[in-house]
Formats: C-alpha cells, sequence, structure tokens
C-alpha cells in the first residue's frame, strides 16, 4: 500500500503540492484532467483552490476527489 496524503496545498498553474504519510512531499499536476468530465470544474479558482486532505487522500469543495495511489504513483517529487 502507498503512503497517504497528510496536508495537501493547490498551486499557481494546476500543480498540487502534496505531504505524504512517509514524509516524502510531491506535486501532481492536474491540468490533463480538467478537460475530462466533472474535473472541468477545476478551472475556476475558487474551486481549485478549496482542495483539502480527506481520509488520506484529497478532495475539493464540489466533492470531486482523487484515489491516493493514483496521487503517488503519478507525482514527481518536489
Amino acid at each position: 500500500m502507498n503512503p497517504r496524503v497528510k496536508n495537501v496545498k493547490a498551486e499557481d498553474n494546476y500543480f498540487i503540492r502534496i505531504w505524504f504519510s512517509n514524509g516524502e512531499i510531491k506535486i501532481f499536476d492536474m491540468k490533463p484532467y480538467l478537460e475530462s468530465g466533472l474535473f472541468s470544474e477545476l478551472k475556476e479558482n475558487n474551486i481549485f483552490y478549496s482542495v483539502k486532505p480527506s481520509m488520506g487522500s484529497i478532495q475539493w469543495n464540489n466533492g470531486l476527489d482523487l484515489c491516493p495511489d493514483m496521487l503517488y504513483e503519478n507525482s514527481i517529487t518536489a
């Protein structure tokens, strides 16, 4: 099992900085997902910047979330 999200911060240009339970800090690029279905709502800054940790992963105020394993495996070391 991959580590879980401890903290998260939305950054400019649709990047997300993620602090994981194993001490790693990684960067996840949301841009490839912004054209897909409900994730297009994240183009609105007030929604994108509402991201917060939730049950070991991340969630936005509009209810969207992402799998913590996908976040860990598809992000780069900060």
